[in-house]
């Protein structure tokens, strides 16, 4: 994502006399930023998202760049001709890939997200489970540049959830933006660069801190090599960082971040020298505070 996607003035209603459901809305979504959007049910979180996604056109405004997007709706449509893998690699190359690498794609995202086994069970035979699986498979498959998220965790199991967390946090590393609606508001605290709250028709920035994450963290204590500074990344989806020592920094990070976190550190130029990686502990604000280094 080269680009901001930006809405100007947009407004949208259904129907020529019908009501507004959004209008004036201003949002910037940047490469690499990831935003929540709040908002009581049926303020329009939804058709915000629609049209984030190009899947609606604004009755006024205007919004401008394209990224290449893919969206995970509220309600996935499961009663399709397809297998789980059938469906996926068609969309796969509906997207631009070739078939051999959208069936490898296919393959790797049921898998990482707990549905190899339903590989090719037929949609319409799907639980709502494993079809919710599918449906955040076939967003993720072709690394879009945007992606789009209206309530992805629902029907998720636990390590499902992780996974999509953590595909997340991979997408805006990799320089792609993420915008999500989740009733839960514990998802992913701590780590969105915005949050807007939908209310009467507008959207609002919330300038409050974020909240820290209520999930397990993991405490990363790293050596940086002489001149290295704490790769933004990590800096962004760390709970807190300290320098212990000169040179020496311990970061309490959510789990489901952690590898993107040492990814970043790895790949940072010069690279950082992971001392050591603790095991999880569920209060972020004391991980662990026996094993401190």
């Amino acid at each position: 994502m080269d680009r901001d996607l930006r809405l100007t003035a947009v407004g949208r209603r259904y129907g020529i006399r019908g009501p507004w459901v959004l209008r004036g809305v201003d949002l910037v979504v940047a490469p690499g930023t990831l935003t929540r959007i709040e908002g009581a049910n049926g303020s329009g979180k939804s058709t915000l998202l629609r049209l984030l996604a190009r899947l609606d056109a604004p009755s006024e405004g205007r919004i401008s760049g394209r990224p290449r997007t893919a969206y995970v709706p509220e309600r996935f449509p499961s009663a399709l001709p397809f297998t789980a893998a059938g469906y996926l690699t068609h969309l796969g190359t509906v997207h631009g890939l070739g078939r051999e690498a959208a069936a490898r794609a296919a393959d790797t995202w049921l898998e990482r997200l707990g549905a190899g086994a339903y590989a090719g069970t037929p949609m319409a035979r799907l639980s709502k489970g494993s079809s919710q699986k599918v449906a955040v498979a076939q967003a993720l498959l072709a690394d879009p540049e945007l992606l789009v998220l209206d309530e992805a965790w629902t029907g998720l199991d636990a390590a499902a959830r992780t996974e999509l967390e953590r595909a997340v946090a991979e997408r805006t590393a990799a320089g792609g933006a993420v915008v999500f609606v989740d009733h839960d508001p514990c998802r992913l605290a701590g780590t969105p660069d915005a949050v807007y709250t939908v209310t009467d028709g507008g959207l609002r920035r919330r300038t409050d801190p974020p909240g820290a994450p209520s999930g397990p963290v993991t405490v990363v204590t790293v050596r940086a090599a002489p001149g290295g500074r704490l790769p933004p990344d990590a800096v962004r989806i760390a709970v807190s960082a300290e320098e212990t020592a000169p040179g020496r920094h311990r970061l309490a990070v959510p789990v489901s971040h952690s590898d993107t976190v040492l990814r970043a550190l790895l790949t940072a130029r010069p690279p950082w020298h992971v001392v050591s990686v603790e095991p999880p502990s569920h209060d972020p604000q004391h991980p662990d505070p026996g094993s401190r280094p």
